[in-house]
């Protein structure tokens, strides 16, 4: 039988209750499918649905003891699972509105499960969700260029976009790594995936120049660190670097450097990079911050327009309430998979060993810029 559940609590900022609730907001959320949507409708337009916020959401439900609620999001997950490994990159109300397969959304099924299996130690349900996974994770290595990043998707008509982008691959870092993990576990073991997460570490970490520009996002600046490639010194360097192009004092993080913006997901997922990174006090005052974006129900304003003071773009989204979920079980370090965002199986997240430009002979290939998206 799966284990029992006890959300988290920060003294002095959350407590379990509040966290709870928070969790209720993204259950009322969900629809009648399994599916979670970025939002209800709001002013008549619906919110979408993708897998990577989708399986964000499900793990959130589950740390905060919902667990039904987190079951019929996987099942719903593995039913719209297409045969080549990967789902559509957007749905609306049930209707597919952008086919092509992202890499990311892909692989990170494999954090979902993984981290059910260690919430629950439901064996059963990690054994039934692995054709789903191993099929996710061949989807996403079928993108994988020599040089070792992940190109970020594969449109409707089967080809390859042609750039990668740091995110979306310090994500997929994480997802192999509990692929890895969670093959091990099951008793089929997958060396390839191994040796293709150390190559993509590996890049994440010394080469910038793999993947399209977009540094005025604050998920570039924090997500290699967040991920796991980028740990150390040279996370502690690489947050101190544009920590006051996206920080504000008071507010929280910026999603985007240029623009007056704050935004509880990205402050909350900075909260587990600095808590990852060792910078438990600066993690801890962030994550306080932002609970100014909280409202009565428990739910979360996607952000802030602090030069127009007010809540903008108006929504309450279900990702922001599943990053405010796991930030608040890292800092209690209180379910099972809490310390997801710090090791894998017992060993802390980190780059490959080869991650040293110095050392480094990858064949430098010139990549598009494109635009960008929320993972």
């Amino acid at each position: 039988m799966p284990s029992e559940i006890t959300p988290p609590s920060v003294p002095g900022v959350v407590t379990a209750d509040d966290v709870v609730a928070t969790a209720r907001s993204i259950a009322r959320q969900q629809e009648a499918s399994g599916a979670i949507p970025w939002f209800s409708p709001v002013g008549g337009v619906p919110g979408h649905v993708d897998a990577w916020n989708h399986v964000e959401a499900a793990m959130a439900l589950t740390v905060a003891g919902l667990g039904d609620e987190a079951r019929r999001a996987y099942e719903w997950l593995a039913g719209a699972q297409r045969p080549d490994g990967s789902w559509p990159a957007k749905w609306v109300l049930g209707e597919v509105t952008e086919p092509g397969g992202e890499s990311n959304h892909a692989a990170y099924v494999a954090v979902g499960v993984w981290h059910e299996l260690l919430c629950t130690g439901d064996e059963r349900f990690a054994r039934r969700m692995w054709p789903v996974v191993r099929r996710a994770v061949e989807f996403t290595l079928g993108l994988q260029t020599r040089r070792g990043e992940i190109i970020w998707i594969r449109h409707e008509d089967g080809a390859a976009s042609d750039h990668a982008l740091l995110t979306g691959c310090s994500s997929i870092y994480q997802s192999l790594r509990c692929a890895v993990a969670l093959a091990e576990h099951l008793g089929e073991p997958q060396p390839d995936w191994e040796l293709a997460a150390d190559q993509l570490g590996h890049v994440v970490a010394a080469h910038p120049e793999a993947f399209a520009d977009k540094s005025r996002w604050s998920m570039d600046w924090y997500y290699p660190v967040l991920g796991g490639p980028v740990r150390g010194e040279a996370a502690a360097r690489r947050l101190a670097e544009s920590w006051d192009a996206f920080v504000v004092p008071g507010l929280g993080c910026r999603c985007v450097s240029d623009q007056p913006w704050v935004t509880a997901a990205e402050s909350c997922e900075l909260v587990m990079a600095l808590d990852a990174a060792g910078d438990r006090d600066r993690a801890l005052e962030l994550f306080t911050t932002i609970q100014h974006l909280r409202h009565e129900d428990g739910s979360y304003w996607t952000g802030w327009q602090f030069e127009n003071e007010r809540h903008f773009p108006g929504d309450r989204s279900t990702y922001t309430a599943a990053a405010v979920v796991l930030a608040a079980d890292a800092l209690a370090d209180a379910s099972p998979g809490a310390r997801l965002f710090k090791e894998i199986a017992g060993r802390p997240l980190g780059p490959c060993a080869a991650s040293d430009p110095l050392a480094c002979g990858c064949a430098l290939v010139p990549v598009a810029n494109p635009v960008r998206t929320r993972l």
